[in-house]
């Protein structure tokens, strides 16, 4: 190889690199730019929004979780205090029954005194239930107080009871003791059958009812009890009538006087139409037909346990409802209402119907002509 050749191979290992040709549309002395870099977040930004993102998000998360354990509480509020006032209900319902039960059984003719002060043991002894279940019942904190009052009433009915009954025995073996003087006796322990409905509706029931709405729980409905349905029975005049009958004589003033009941009207319900015994009157049906009848005492005495009855005829079968008045003062005028009367569609339309009313006769009444009335009507269906 001749150094010529060495020179060629030289230069071309040596040729310098090859630049890119000129862009024949780019103009000569003009610099191109080259691609616009991207745009970058800045340093440290990125992190932040992440950061902010995660704390909105556990902010999120929080909020649930308070939302959800204050609705479990309300919730686990509301069913503790409608569970307790279920149970309250109830001996609400058998203390009020038992009232009822006591005024029928002082009121019921025919029974011996020794018959009288059994059931009046007994009333007693269930009284006495109610109370032992009150006191069972753990009440809402909030309640305590309301709680205690409710256990005073039901204790009042409970020694009101048993009060009678030993007054009423006192009574009856005192054959001296005038009726006025029975009668006062045997009021002083009625008192405390009065006194218990207004410590349960005073001391009990409205304080929970404002207890109730300061949790915010007042659709919690609170019971009532109301022992005493006629506080009219249960004073001397009343209760003197209740000995005398037990004794077995007239319940008659001592210097003698009449003895009597009358209907003075009837109407229907719920427009308070006054029926007519001369006239035909059209009475319009629905779910809340319903007749009253007020009746008055035209004697001199005091009645007890006076039978009203209600009979609807001109359909297939005649319809009868009947109350009965406890206790009936001189003058007294009492309204009797009768409700729940449902018409079959025998009655409608019949030109035959009639409503009576009959009110028993008292001992010793003679004029029982205006004990009974007749009125003629015509059922109607209500308009659509």
């Amino acid at each position: 190889m001749t150094e010529r050749d060495t020179d060629i191979e030289f230069d071309f290992f040596e040729e310098p690199e090859t630049r890119e040709a000129a862009r024949p549309d780019r103009p000569p002395g003009v610099r191109m730019r080259g691609p616009r870099p991207p745009i970058r977040t800045p340093q440290g930004f990125t992190p932040l929004l992440r950061l902010v993102g995660l704390i909105a998000f556990a902010i999120v998360v929080v909020l649930l979780l308070v939302y959800a354990v204050e609705g479990c509480q309300s919730s686990s509020k509301h069913a503790k205090y409608d569970n307790y006032m279920s149970k309250v209900s109830q001996i609400a319902s058998n203390s009020r029954s038992i009232g009822v039960r006591l005024t029928s059984l002082l009121g019921q003719p025919g029974l011996k005194a020794n018959e009288v002060q059994s059931k009046l043991a007994g009333l007693a002894r269930d009284e006495q239930q109610d109370v032992d279940a009150a006191r069972a019942i753990d009440p809402p904190g909030r309640l305590r107080d309301e709680h205690s009052r409710m256990i005073d009433a039901l204790q009042y009915r409970y020694s009101g009871i048993v009060g009678i009954a030993d007054s009423l025995r006192q009574a009856l073996a005192n054959k001296k003791l005038a009726a006025a003087q029975a009668g006062a006796l045997l009021e002083t322990p009625s008192q405390r059958l009065l006194a218990s409905d207004v410590v349960w509706d005073d001391s009990f029931k409205d304080p929970a009812k404002q207890v109730l709405r300061n949790q915010g729980v007042g659709d919690v409905r609170v019971p009532d009890s109301n022992f005493v349905q006629n506080p009219d029975f249960f004073t001397a005049n009343g209760l003197a009538a209740v000995v005398g009958r037990l004794r077995g004589v007239s319940v008659s003033p001592t210097s003698g006087g009449l003895h009597g009941t009358n209907i003075v009207s009837t109407k229907a319900l719920p427009k308070g139409t006054e029926l007519s015994t001369q006239t035909r009157l059209p009475v319009q049906t629905g779910t809340t037909l319903g007749f009253a009848v007020t009746v008055e005492d035209s004697g001199d005495s005091v009645e007890v346990h006076v039978p009203v009855t209600l009979t609807i005829t001109g359909g297939t079968t005649p319809i009868v409802k009947k109350q009965v008045i406890d206790l009936i003062s001189s003058k007294e005028r009492k309204v009797i209402t009768f409700r729940n009367i449902q018409l079959d569609p025998s009655f409608f339309g019949s030109q035959s119907t009639t409503v009576k009313v009959k009110v028993d006769p008292v001992p010793n009444e003679h004029n029982v002509t205006n004990n009974s009335a007749e009125y003629p009507v015509t059922f109607t269906l209500p308009p659509p």
